[in-house]
């Protein structure tokens, strides 16, 4: 099962007693958050979650899979998440 926004917003609505729309604000507005920090190139670090980065990638050479061209991509940032030890443990049965 993919966790989706709106399962998020029922969940957090159940837990804490919020109406949907109150819950959905919430969650927007926790998301817009993470959202302009990645942009501005800053990392977002949840204690006890993890750790999400803005990387630099280079210009590089690609080729297009559908007709084996080559081609250069663009230099890009990315986002990458690095999980902490206390989630890595919980996946892992350790915590």
């Amino acid at each position: 099962m993919a966790l989706t926004k709106d399962w998020i917003i029922d969940a957090l609505g159940m837990k804490t007693g919020l109406k949907k729309s109150e819950a959905s604000k919430v969650t927007e507005s926790l998301l817009e958050i993470i959202k302009r920090t990645l942009e501005s190139g800053e990392d977002v670090l949840i204690t006890g979650f993890g750790k999400f980065c803005v990387k630099e990638k280079n210009e590089r050479r690609g080729r297009n899979p559908q007709t084996g061209e080559d081609l250069m991509l663009r230099p890009r940032r990315v986002v990458s998440f690095q999980c902490s030890t206390v989630l890595r443990d919980k996946i892992n049965d350790k915590g």
